[in-house]
């Protein structure tokens, strides 16, 4: 079995440019962390589910991020497939892909997001005008390793990764 971090030489970031307008913000520091790892940054846009065969295909060998937004969302059980198909290392936005199968996740805890979004309920129920409320971001992050997934593509997860992870699913 191949390690994952030696075996992949290029990463394609996937990204659907109507729903994810934003996608630069993320795009810039998956750029950068490529090339702090000597691995081939590829922006990938996706415009509709009819390419993204197409453009799995094209960048296979190497391997997949999924951008956060309904366009992946939507199509999740699609993307993680073509990932399995191509044998391919796939980063996912949030643990229910990991839960269906993709290889791991890394994201914000949806869970507590909702749970801190009471709070605002409750403030605004309460007479708090929501215009005065401050914008908060996520403050709990988690990592899910499908470890199946990864037998299935040939790969070992590094102890350290596995050590690190919120939830490792066999």
């Amino acid at each position: 079995m191949k390690e994952i971090a030696p075996s992949v030489e290029r990463v394609a970031f996937l990204f659907n440019p109507a729903t994810a307008p934003f996608s630069e913000i993320y795009l810039k520091p998956f750029q950068a962390a490529a090339a702090q790892l000597k691995v081939k940054a590829i922006a990938a846009p996706v415009d509709n589910a009819s390419e993204l065969e197409a453009i799995m295909a094209a960048n296979a060998p190497g391997g997949i991020m999924v951008m956060p937004g309904p366009f992946f969302a939507n199509r999740s059980e699609q993307v993680i497939a073509l990932a399995a198909r191509h044998r391919m290392p796939a980063v996912y936005p949030f643990r229910y892909y990991a839960e269906q199968g993709g290889l791991m996740a890394y994201g914000n805890d949806q869970a507590d997001n909702y749970r801190r979004a009471a709070d605002y309920a409750d403030r605004i129920l309460k007479g708090a005008s929501p215009a005065e409320l401050p914008v908060q971001a996520p403050v709990k992050f988690e990592l899910t390793i499908n470890l199946k997934t990864a037998r299935a593509i040939g790969l070992e997860v590094p102890a350290r990764l596995l050590q690190q992870a919120d939830a490792v699913l066999e």
